[in-house]
């Protein structure tokens, strides 16, 4: 693999000391060999960043690359009319071409955008098309197939039986996970409490156990959603988890919008991951999770965009400003400041995945995972006498990302993804979304 050389960068390490340093990064092979003054200019690659911003490759915890090609199907609803109505239809609808094309132009999104890492939650079926996607698309990523063995208003397509949603799980984990000396892991995915039974959820407590991997879920997103939990299981959604032995360090949580104080608790205690996703939980009028007091508490948090098509956007410079700013009207100026986001953007998701000592700063040693800003704009000047971190969450966007380093491999340049050819996903997600919207009648009808 050849080596890079990034000189003359204003470097946001993200450190223990979040040191900020002007100098040189080199990078061989997948990891950073130096930071420092003046590395020479020994390298197959040099990079001139003179003037440019060097960050973390952003971690987004929470994304539906099977729902890129939904985007814009189904605005203006609330969560379970969002799903019932929209999203399980059409996930229904997927075969293998439109799940690698939906992955495909997830991923050219997220990378241009500088996301180096994502936690992604699949669909039923065809997994194992959006597996692909992702493994040429060079990104870093834990990923598995959604679980649901019941459910009201579920497409027959969705609804699976039990046995054979576990064993699917376990040949795709066997088959992807530790893919490419572990750029790839898998995780398993039940949807959320509503549409599992406690016989799957049990099995997968004990499938990522066997196995050491994640448990990826969504959990208290919407009131009617934890309504339904206390009728069906007589609790709410995190005590309920925590009752069948799924709460622990192992468990990535999505939203968590309405939590008591008991449920805060039992995060805390059991170190449960938290992937707050601002833009999603404002799109479907879920609310606003009540991440200071989370953060005060000790929780670890981290951002994600959710899906195309209750975003409309996987933008980690949207999430970024969203999650400050939604809290400040409630708690103050000072709540959520720009370096605390950053903090869940870049860190905060290298520990929900468990790789903090690998990715999610720029420390010699860990692997080169970084996103180079051109800050030379009208929107982000002046920068004399600025703190970058105020300025990237608060001023910049993804169109300021310049080039996308992930594994040590330059995945993006100048504005161009490499991994991805544009042209033909744009034209085969318009062909996908097409012959997808043609087979909801005939899905719903089945299902009915």
């Amino acid at each position: 693999m050849p080596s890079i050389l990034i000189k003359n960068a204003q470097i946001v390490t993200m450190n223990a000391q979040e040191e900020i340093i002007q100098g040189d990064l080199l990078i061989v092979d997948d990891k950073i060999k130096s930071i420092g003054k003046d590395l020479g200019n020994q390298a197959d690659r040099v990079i001139d960043a003179t003037n440019k911003t060097v960050i973390p490759g952003f971690i987004q915890t929470h994304i539906h690359l099977c729902q890129t090609l939904f985007r814009g199907q189904a605005d203006d609803l609330e969560l379970m009319d969002w799903l019932q109505k929209r999203i399980w239809p059409l996930e229904a609808s997927h075969d293998e071409e439109s799940s690698y094309y939906s992955a495909m132009l997830g991923l050219g999104e997220l990378i241009q955008s500088g996301t180096t890492t994502i936690v992604d939650m699949e669909t039923v079926n065809h997994t194992d098309s959006a597996f692909q996607a992702m493994a040429e698309s060079g990104i870093r990523v834990l990923a598995g197939k959604v679980m649901m063995d019941m459910g009201d208003d579920v497409p027959d397509l969705l609804l699976e039986d039990t046995a054979k949603s576990i064993q699917q799980s376990v040949d795709l984990l066997e088959k992807w996970n530790q893919y490419d000396n572990g750029r790839i892991q898998y995780a398993f995915c039940p949807r959320f409490v509503v549409s599992c039974t406690e016989e799957l959820l049990v099995e997968v407590r004990d499938l990522s156990n066997h196995y050491n991997v994640k448990v990826h879920t969504h959990a208290s997103e919407n009131r009617k959603e934890i309504e339904i939990v206390e009728q069906q299981r007589g609790m709410r959604n995190i005590v309920y988890l925590d009752h069948i032995g799924l709460a622990n360090e192992k468990l990535i949580l999505a939203h968590c919008v309405w939590l008591d104080d008991e449920e805060k608790r039992i995060i805390k205690e059991r170190g449960i991951k938290m992937s707050h996703c601002p833009g999603s939980n404002l799109k479907l009028a879920s609310g606003i999770a009540d991440v200071p007091d989370m953060l005060e508490l000790g929780a670890n948090l981290s951002l994600g965009a959710d899906g195309a098509p209750c975003n409309n956007n996987l933008d980690m410079f949207n999430e970024m400003r969203m999650a400050s700013l939604i809290q400040k009207p409630i708690h103050g100026p000072t709540i959520m400041d720009a370096k605390t986001i950053f903090r869940m953007a870049t860190i905060g998701g290298a520990k929900a995945v468990g790789l903090e000592d690998q990715i999610g700063s720029l420390e010699v040693g860990k692997k080169a995972d970084v996103a180079i800003l051109d800050l030379n704009k009208f929107h982000t000047f002046p920068s004399a006498e600025v703190d970058p971190v105020p300025r990237i969450v608060y001023s910049a966007t993804r169109a300021d990302v310049e080039s996308t380093i992930i594994n040590g491999k330059i995945v993006m340049e100048k504005g161009t993804v490499k991994t991805v050819d544009r042209d033909l996903v744009l034209q085969e997600s318009n062909k996908s979304i097409k012959r997808l919207l043609k087979r909801i009648p005939s899905i719903m009808k089945v299902s009915s």
